[in-house]
């Protein structure tokens, strides 16, 4: 039984293609909207990345990503931030390379030290300000984590050009991204990021801010991965919005 299945997932996703099948699958509710945005991350990855690829990973977790990155740049180099320390320890154990910088620290758009809201039972939720939480019972606490911006890190690494960021940072976006903004402007990467309602909003910032940022200062078009991946035209500003406000998507990908 497991075999046939397994042929007619093969069967539906050549008839359907790869973007329709992850869409059906998502639709049909055999992927939850998490695994749905990590498909289509794959997905551009596959699209963009050449085997020298430079590849930025911001909220880097436990890797899943960046071993993406990898497999679609297996002679690339990659620059990984992970704020937690138990997470960024389990990080060097699992990524030993010279090609792979890894940093125990919060991208933003300010360099020192910022308490960092820790999430103990779920660490994913954890950011520099503590967010809305789904789950109704979660427990946290205050740590102390370092603060620094792209900008300066990058100026003091000889890498060349930046061709693909990823940024999930519960909320903490615009500033990673503000801090960021000379290398974004020189280098126009792809990049995959968060936005949604119950984390961006407790930084104060607001799609409009976010289509300011990345539109108008850095030269950058703002679109869905999906509508990326099959050449449909980047969302307007109200259409960003309406993603934003109506809780339609929380994942976008900005491109030149």
């Amino acid at each position: 039984m497991k075999f046939i299945k397994a042929i007619g997932k093969l069967i539906l996703r050549k008839v359907l293609g790869e973007i329709d099948f992850i869409e059906y699958l998502f639709s049909s509710g055999r992927i939850n909207k998490n695994s749905y945005y990590d498909k289509l991350t794959e997905l551009v990855m596959k699209k963009v990345l050449k085997p020298s690829s430079v590849c930025i990973d911001v909220g880097c977790h436990k890797g899943s990503i960046l071993r993406l990155m990898m497999k679609y740049a297996p002679n690339g180099t990659f620059l990984a931030f992970e704020p937690l320390p138990h997470l960024y320890e389990k990080l060097i154990q699992d990524f030993r390379s010279d090609n792979i910088h890894l940093y125990n620290l919060a991208l933003s758009n300010t360099e020192g030290e910022s308490s960092f809201n820790y999430v103990i039972s779920n660490p994913a939720y954890s950011g520099l300000i503590k967010r809305r939480y789904d789950r109704p019972k979660e427990t946290d606490t205050k740590i102390v984590v370092k603060t620094q911006q792209l900008d300066t890190i990058l100026s003091n690494e000889n890498i060349g050009r930046v061709s693909f960021i990823k940024i999930d940072v519960e909320g903490a976006e615009y500033l990673v991204i503000d801090g960021a903004q000379a290398r974004i402007k020189s280098d126009k990467p792809i990049i995959v990021f968060e936005h949604g309602v119950g984390g961006s909003d407790y930084y104060g910032k607001r799609p409009e801010d976010v289509f300011e940022l990345l539109s108008i200062k850095c030269g950058l078009q703002i679109s869905l991965m999906s509508r990326w991946l099959k050449g449909e035209p980047s969302l307007d500003l109200e259409a960003f919005c309406d993603q934003f406000y109506n809780r339609k998507n929380y994942y976008f990908i900005a491109y030149k």
